[in-house]
């Protein structure tokens, strides 16, 4: 299967003009049919800002004023959410000024999982499609579901370049796990790379048009999709082959797709995308798609989080402990996976992202809310003045212990496990 990736270098002096050509240069008029909804799905990798981590401000602002610009009705235009065990989205929508773009632009805010959003059982969705699944129908044998709302609309996953400590880097592919599975999809966790694959199955069936833009202005190694170390790389890449960008981007990272991402292979052997690079047609700036980042990945320089999860994913713990997440035990994960991130390793590796900050890139998001253009500006091509200020993490150690805290409240009273005890309860009593 061939594939077109767009790849341009951008600044933020033409970064919304470079978005409307990226996404033309990969035939994103042609992928996304004007008479559908289109969801654009966000991504929250951490509810608190570090860069690479999540969807970026420009990022979102660009891709609505591109789908504005080719006749896209802002109506038809909605933004989506998913929730994890160890994420607060509306505290990330938030932190990362994801909300301050939906919101400027008037556009619904979706989190599919605010009560009344329908999900309706895989089977209803996809019929026989089903039975060729790789590994779901093992994981879950008597279905999922998935929001009733996907089907027969436009998706624009909205991805960062970045490592990942299950996948190797994260991308397109990933960027669906939230939105299609719902309550326990941490079950998943063994087989990440095959049900991506199967994801990616479920989307081309159900999906009117299929499209990503990833942003590359930062990037991050290390053992993502959250402790790592992020760089200023100034650029951005669309598709609408979700396996043929993630492969470009490996590549640019440094990695051998075809070799080093199991979930590329599997896909690309499967034909639901090209995951070969040299079946690519690289449009835009060739020289930056053969730049090679020499990123040295999640593996080398683990965390102690990610060494545990390894170990109880794939390691001597998995049968000893492994078990325990797919019963009412599992939210002792989701606790120990917050105080870790957010209470210690957040507050303490604070150095590393100083440069960064002080970006053109971090100083855009610094001045954000100032310096936001009206949304019905669709000519001014980006922002050649970004301010001086850079920005401050300022999250010291006592902060983030309390503002973990509340995190966890969220986690324990939204554990999957606990509200499916609830709903039994609720069924079971009498009338």
């Amino acid at each position: 299967m061939n594939a077109t990736v767009a790849i341009l270098r951008t600044k933020p002096a033409t970064v919304l003009d470079d978005v409307h050509r990226l996404m033309n240069l990969a035939g994103s008029r042609e992928a996304l049919p004007r008479d559908r909804e289109t969801a654009l799905k966000i991504n929250i990798s951490w509810h608190f800002f570090y860069p690479g981590s999540s969807t970026t401000p420009w990022q979102l602002d660009g891709v609505i004023r591109a789908l504005k610009r080719d006749g896209h009705d802002p109506a038809r235009l909605h933004a989506c959410h998913n929730r994890t065990v160890v994420i607060d989205a509306r505290l990330g929508e938030r932190e990362n000024k994801q909300i301050n773009v939906v919101a400027a632009h008037g556009i619904e805010n979706q989190h599919l999982y605010d009560p009344g959003v329908e999900w309706v059982h895989i089977r209803e969705a996809v019929g026989d499609l089903a039975d060729r699944f790789i590994c779901l129908n093992d994981v879950f044998p008597e279905g999922f579901f998935i929001p009733r709302r996907f089907i027969g609309e436009n998706i624009i996953h909205l991805p960062t370049v970045k490592t990942h400590v299950f996948t190797t880097t994260t991308g397109a592919m990933k960027n669906a796990f939230g939105g299609l599975l719902n309550e326990r999809r941490h079950w998943t966790h063994p087989v990440i790379h095959e049900t991506l694959v199967d994801l990616l199955r479920i989307q081309r069936k159900i999906h009117s048009g299929l499209f990503a833009v990833m942003d590359g202005t930062f990037a991050g190694d290390g053992p993502g999709p959250r402790c790592m170390r992020p760089y200023v790389k100034d650029v951005l890449l669309a598709s609408a082959d979700p396996v043929a960008i993630d492969a470009v981007a490996a590549k640019i990272m440094g990695f051998d797709p075809l070799r080093d991402l199991k979930y590329v292979r599997l896909a690309h052997e499967a034909g639901l995308g090209s995951g070969d690079p040299r079946d690519i047609r690289i449009v835009g700036d060739a020289d930056a798609a053969a730049e090679n980042w020499r990123f040295e990945g999640p593996f080398r320089k683990m965390t102690f989080a990610s060494r545990m999860q390894h170990k109880i994913y794939w390691g001597r713990l998995r049968k000893p402990i492994e078990w325990s997440l797919k019963t009412v035990l599992a939210p002792w994960a989701y606790l120990a996976s917050v105080v870790y991130h957010d209470s210690f390793w957040y507050p303490t590796h604070q150095a590393r992202v100083r440069e960064i900050l002080a970006s053109p890139w971090g100083r855009l998001f610094h001045h954000w809310d100032e310096l936001a253009l009206p949304p019905d500006d669709l000519a001014t091509p980006g922002w050649a003045d970004v301010g001086t200020a850079p920005l401050e993490l300022r999250r010291e150690s006592l902060r983030a212990l309390g503002q973990s805290f509340r995190i966890l409240g969220t986690c324990l009273r939204e554990a999957p496990e606990f509200q499916a005890r609830q709903r039994r309860k609720e069924t079971a009593r009498p009338a």
